[in-house]
């Protein structure tokens, strides 16, 4: 297995019923930009309070993916993935 480095994110998750929740949707949310996430550590929880009632739990985690190889980054197709230093240069017109 060859070395590898981690890229790691602060995310704030919000959910109207758990911290739980707003963890996943953290994660979650992550997921759909961010390739092979591999884990995700809880720092700190509060609540949103209005008018003395709770409105929102939130989550804040940090989730750790790993850097990929130069090439894979430029090179990779799916609309979906992370994009290289290249090709978010090429999105700014």
């Amino acid at each position: 297995m060859s070395d590898s480095v981690y890229n790691v994110i602060v995310l704030v998750g919000r959910s109207k019923t758990s911290w739980e929740d707003a963890a996943r949707n953290a994660v979650e949310r992550a997921g759909k930009t961010l390739r092979d996430l591999r884990v995700a550590e809880v720092k700190e929880m509060d609540i949103q309070i209005e008018d003395g009632k709770i409105v929102a739990y939130r989550t804040k985690v940090t989730v750790s993916f790993r850097v990929e190889a130069e090439e894979e980054l430029y090179y990779h197709k799916d609309p979906n993935a992370w994009m290289g230093e290249k090709e978010r240069h090429s999105c700014d017109g």
